[in-house]
């Protein structure tokens, strides 16, 4: 499995031995922590996997009744192939509310002997300490730029498509190291050209230019408040950005700036600032204005 190199030869363990812990994979988007539980399963029980595991994505179904009917239900029966348990494999289980969390803790604990859990989450912080307790967690880390690169070659070979040197090094930032998402815009380019260009990636992923950002804020920095709000404007009618895009971009962007290091650690703390007031209801046309008068000051 590609950038999990440090997860695959414990989780293989694990598999020979046809013993396991409860296990919780935790990390990114669009890492292979799904994948990596329908492995576990297909290996361990060939063919009649599905007859042993039990899939529930908890974003559709997080409430305490799911817990208490249909995950406690499968667990409570003993599996019929020659692995002594059967598996439940919650996807996104960060979105199960704190009374489905405590239900879900007693049948992890109750139904041991018969059933195993594989839990995935983005965010393992909210997940109650007594489930965590309970697992054995593996921790995904984003895919690095080559592992990215390599894939896209094999994209690129199998679907033949070209990819230049450029589009790599976008599809890399627009996706930052989400294979899901390189995929998806992957699909999406090749559907306008089947020679892909940084100008394609960057239009189908509807974001702007790492250098335009760049550009914009340096303007800002030089004093000219007026261009620089209408080369940042021009951005956000172009691309179709909304205001949390950009701050988003303007943040990256602020550590290639050519300034001094206290300064970029004041611009970035404004740009936090300033993203938490967009997600509070602020107008973003406003609190741009401000994050760019900071950048003229």
């Amino acid at each position: 499995m590609k950038g999990q190199e440090h997860i695959v030869p414990k989780v293989e363990g694990f598999i020979k031995s046809k013993n396991m812990p409860h296990l919780m994979f935790a990390g990114p988007a669009g890492v292979g922590k799904s994948s990596l539980a329908l492995v576990v399963a297909r290996e361990l029980y060939g063919e009649a996997w599905r007859t042993s595991f039990l899939e529930l994505n908890a974003s559709d179904q997080r409430g305490i009744d799911v817990i208490r009917q249909q995950v406690k239900d499968f667990a409570r029966t003993k599996a019929i192939t020659e692995v002594p348990f059967k598996i439940i494999f919650l996807d996104e289980c960060d979105a199960l509310t704190r009374e489905a969390q405590q239900a879900l803790r007693r049948t992890m604990e109750n139904y041991t002997a018969a059933t195993r859990f594989i839990l995935s989450c983005n965010y393992s912080s909210k997940i109650i300490d007594p489930i965590q307790s309970r697992c054995t967690i593996f921790r995904f880390k984003p895919l690095p730029k080559e592992e990215i690169f390599q894939i896209i070659s094999n994209i690129a070979k199998q679907e033949s498509i070209e990819v230049d040197e450029d589009a790599k090094e976008a599809l890399y930032t627009v996706t930052n190291g989400d294979c899901r998402r390189l995929e998806n815009i992957m699909q999406a380019c090749s559907s306008i050209s089947t020679k892909i260009d940084s100008e394609i990636v960057y239009s189908i992923s509807s974001q702007a230019r790492p250098a335009e950002i760049k550009k914009s804020l340096e303007i800002a920095v030089s004093g000219d408040f007026i261009t620089a709000r209408k080369e940042i404007l021009k951005i956000m009618l172009d691309y179709g950005l909304s205001g949390l895009d950009i701050v988003k971009q303007i943040q990256s962007a602020i550590t290639e700036m050519d300034i001094d290091m206290k300064k970029k650690v004041k611009l970035i703390d404004k740009c936090g600032e300033i993203e938490f007031r967009m997600s509070e209801g602020s107008d973003e046309y406003v609190q741009l204005e401000a994050l760019l008068a900071n950048f003229c000051l």
